[in-house]
């Protein structure tokens, strides 16, 4: 019963477009950490909201990544779209988070908000290994 479980779903998705999306994001992110504008947070937490709530292929983010992925010659490697997504969701939050906190100037929050995602785009994008997972799995132990 204390097996590991992530969210599952009927969807596929192209786990190196999903990468090489993480690095735009990582990229863009690292610019907000040395610039500390709102601009460029916001830019990341307009993105996730399209890629989530509107639709995925409105993502300037998704559109350069799959641009990217042919560009490279890269082969499609299709896995299932609910950790991803379910990561979407933490990715959101955080920039959210961030984008708050870096308005209200909580520079603490800030930086400490900004490791974690920081460490959660780096697993994605050098190793292909999602955080995610791990808390949906403490989700479920614990709450559900």
């Amino acid at each position: 019963m204390n097996a590991k479980s992530c969210p599952i779903s009927q969807e596929s998705v192209d786990a190196n477009v999903v990468r090489i999306n993480s690095f735009f994001v990582g990229a863009i992110f690292a610019i907000f950490v040395l610039t500390q504008n709102p601009f460029v947070i916001l830019f990341l937490v307009l993105d996730f909201i399209t890629r989530i709530f509107v639709n995925k292929e409105y993502s300037l983010l998704i559109q350069l990544s799959k641009r990217m992925k042919k560009l490279l010659k890269m082969k499609s490697n299709l896995v299932d779209n609910a950790p991803k997504k379910l990561a979407s969701y933490f990715g959101l939050s955080f920039v959210v988070a961030i984008f708050i906190a870096t308005l209200f100037n909580f520079t603490s929050i800030v930086y400490t908000l900004s490791v974690v995602l920081g460490v959660c785009i780096f697993l994605e994008v050098a190793f292909s290994y999602c955080l995610g997972c791990e808390v949906y799995h403490l989700y479920k132990r614990f709450v559900v």
